[in-house]
C-alpha cells in the first residue's frame, strides 16, 4: 500500500518556505516532493488542496523572495488592485531598485529602475507599485494597446485620474518611459467597462478613426432606448462588443431587441467578437471606416 503523505496540521491550506518547515521538523526534504505540496517558486511551496491564484503568489513573493525596497509592479500589481486578471501561471512583475542585486527566480520577472518616495503602497501586507507607477510600468513594459487596458481599468476603479497621471509623468520629463505614459493616458477612457471594449476602441483610434464616445445614452423623447459601448453621435454610428454574457438567451435577445429599436431610430451599429478582433480587424475598421464615410457625407 503506497504510503500517505505526512500532513502537518499547522500546514493545511498553506502556502510556506519548505526549508522553515524543515527546519521546525514539520516537514522532511523527501515529504516536500510528495504529492500533498505543490512548489510554487524555489523554497516555496503551498497546500496541494489549496487553488493557487496569481494573487497568491504575489503573496509569496512579496514576502519572502524580494530584497527590502522592491515592490510588486506591473500587471502584477495591477491584478492586486483589482484592475487585471493575470492567470495563475503568468510570471510576476516585481520592481527593484536600480543599485539592488537579485538573482533569476523561475516565475518571477525582475525590472530594475529608481524608485521614487510614494512610489510603492501596503497592499493587505504587500508592497506593491503604486497606482501612477503601476500605470506608469504598464506603459514602459507593455504594447500601448495593453498598457491602456489596465490603465482604463485604474481610471474606472477612480484609484487614479488622467490629470494625477499627466502631472506624475511630466513631472519626470525626461525619463525613460515619460512619453510612453503620457501617450497611454492620452488614449485612456474611464468609460471603458471591460478589456475588450478598451482594446477595440483603441485599436480603431490607432487606425486613425475619431476617438468614439463609452457608454452612450441613446434616449428618445427623455425615454432610455439603450447605452452603447463605442459610439459616434453625430453620425449615428455604433460599435457593440459582444462577449461570452451573449451566450444567454434571454440577454440575447434583451440585447437585440434594443438594437432593433436603434435601426428604427437610425442608428448603424456594428458588432465585434474576440475572434474578429483576432482574425479580422482589417476588416472589421473597413467597415466602420465605410459607416462613418457614408454617414459623414449624408446630409442629417
Amino acid at each position: 500500500m503506497p504510503k500517505v503523505p505526512r500532513r502537518p496540521p499547522q500546514l493545511r491550506g498553506r502556502v510556506f518556505r519548505g526549508s522553515t518547515a524543515v527546519s521546525r521538523g514539520l516537514l522532511t526534504r523527501n515529504d516536500l516532493r510528495s504529492s500533498a505540496w505543490r512548489p510554487l517558486f524555489r523554497d516555496v511551496y503551498a497546500d496541494a488542496g489549496v487553488t493557487v491564484t496569481h494573487t497568491i503568489r504575489c503573496a509569496a513573493v512579496g514576502r519572502w523572495l524580494v530584497p527590502p525596497g522592491a515592490a510588486i509592479a506591473g500587471r502584477a500589481a495591477a491584478g492586486l488592485f483589482g484592475c487585471a486578471k493575470p492567470t495563475a501561471t503568468e510570471p510576476v512583475d516585481v520592481l527593484v531598485p536600480a543599485t539592488t542585486r537579485i538573482g533569476p527566480t523561475a516565475g518571477i520577472r525582475v525590472h530594475r529602475a529608481a524608485i521614487d518616495p510614494g512610489d510603492t503602497v501596503d497592499r493587505a501586507g504587500v508592497t506593491v507599485t503604486s497606482p501612477a507607477r503601476t500605470c506608469w510600468d504598464v506603459a514602459c513594459w507593455l504594447d500601448v494597446v495593453e498598457a491602456v487596458v489596465v490603465i482604463d481599468a485604474m481610471l474606472a476603479s477612480r484609484l487614479t485620474t488622467v490629470p494625477a497621471l499627466r502631472e506624475y509623468a511630466l513631472s519626470r520629463a525626461g525619463r525613460r518611459g515619460w512619453r510612453s505614459l503620457l501617450r497611454a493616458v492620452d488614449l485612456a477612457d474611464a468609460g471603458a467597462e471591460s478589456p475588450q471594449e478598451s482594446r477595440t476602441r483603441v485599436r480603431l483610434v490607432l487606425a486613425g478613426l475619431p476617438s468614439p464616445e463609452t457608454q452612450w445614452v441613446v434616449s428618445e423623447q427623455g425615454r432610455f432606448v439603450a447605452r452603447l459601448d463605442l459610439a459616434w453621435p453625430q453620425f449615428k454610428v455604433a460599435v457593440e462588443y459582444d462577449g461570452l454574457w451573449h451566450d444567454d438567451p434571454e440577454q440575447f435577445h434583451r440585447d437585440r431587441q434594443r438594437l432593433n429599436q436603434l435601426l428604427g431610430g437610425d442608428w448603424i451599429v456594428l458588432h465585434v467578437t474576440a475572434k474578429r478582433l483576432r482574425d479580422d480587424f482589417d476588416g472589421f475598421l473597413a467597415e466602420v471606416r465605410a459607416a462613418l464615410r457614408a454617414r459623414s457625407r449624408s446630409p442629417r
